[in-house]
């Protein structure tokens, strides 16, 4: 394990302070991501409560998919510490330095995560089904017979129980994306990262993408979302966040973040955007 001593804060690096189920789902504080030269992140706070759905808004670069990537571990910070429902993230505490843990810990964190990406990822050799039931059978030990059944009441979820037998490559970008999602509820998680999930479709698939997500954040998800999807986070976020140059140049709900910003940054970017 390598030692990250930048990531050390004097705050506790243990489990989050906050008691119960007034702990927030995430925690973000310090967070700073290198490449090379190029700062990605420069110092990002943010905290995201259990059952609230946060929208990240910003330009191509603002470094919001890499924060994305950095709550569940695909990217190793640079400096500071997320907690997820109170757990630090890919490191763990011992004699006052953070060591970064094995790839097995590690997977223990992210089947609580799910993530759905702006590509769809699914296993072109597998079917529909497959792609559903293989995390919770390899992962969680579930039985096939139980993993199948979830898989059928998940494909109902997103209105795809017809194409359970289909491979990916038989099935529409929208469609692909919603057993995207499927896939990753199959595991039960706890938290949801959506990095711009609409992105890659055609204008007409989007709509159907969306409803799917409008109907977890109804059924209390706690979800952050990367999008450019403004009416989606007009109407579904309760926060949003906009991201410029690795920073959070502010924050509030949706009607006071995108009709009324207070920072010309953000006035800027919804002008050319809407």
């Amino acid at each position: 394990m390598s030692d990250i001593l930048n990531l050390q804060s004097p705050a506790s690096l243990g489990p989050s302070t906050f008691p119960g189920s007034d702990r927030p789902m995430v925690e973000a504080h310090g967070v700073r991501k290198t490449f090379g030269s190029l700062e990605v992140l420069s110092g990002i706070d943010m905290t995201v409560s259990r059952g609230e759905v946060a929208c990240i808004l910003g330009p191509s670069g603002s470094g919001k998919s890499t924060f994305l990537r950095c709550i569940n571990h695909l990217e190793k910070l640079s400096a500071g510490r997320i907690l997820v429902d109170g757990e630090l993230i890919g490191y763990r505490e011992k004699n006052g330095r953070l060591h970064e843990m094995k790839k097995p810990q590690l997977a223990l964190q992210r089947r609580e995560i799910g993530m759905v990406f702006q590509r769809f990822n699914l296993f072109p050799h597998l079917t529909v089904l497959g792609n559903i039931i293989q995390a919770p059978m390899l992962i969680r030990g579930e039985k096939r017979e139980g993993a199948v059944r979830r898989a059928h009441a998940l494909l109902d979820m997103v209105d795809l129980r017809q194409k359970a037998d289909a491979y990916p490559q038989q099935l529409s970008g929208g469609q692909q994306q919603r057993v995207a999602i499927a896939r990753a509820l199959a595991m039960n998680p706890k938290l949801m990262l959506f990095d711009e999930p609409t992105s890659a479709l055609d204008p007409e698939l989007v709509g159907e993408v969306l409803a799917v997500m409008k109907r977890l954040a109804n059924e209390g998800m706690t979800m952050i979302v990367v999008t450019h999807e403004m009416g989606f986070a007009r109407e579904v976020a309760d926060r949003v966040i906009f991201m410029d140059g690795g920073v959070v140049v502010e924050e509030g709900p949706p009607a006071e973040v995108l009709d009324r910003p207070r920072h010309e940054r953000t006035r800027t970017f919804l002008r050319r955007v809407r």
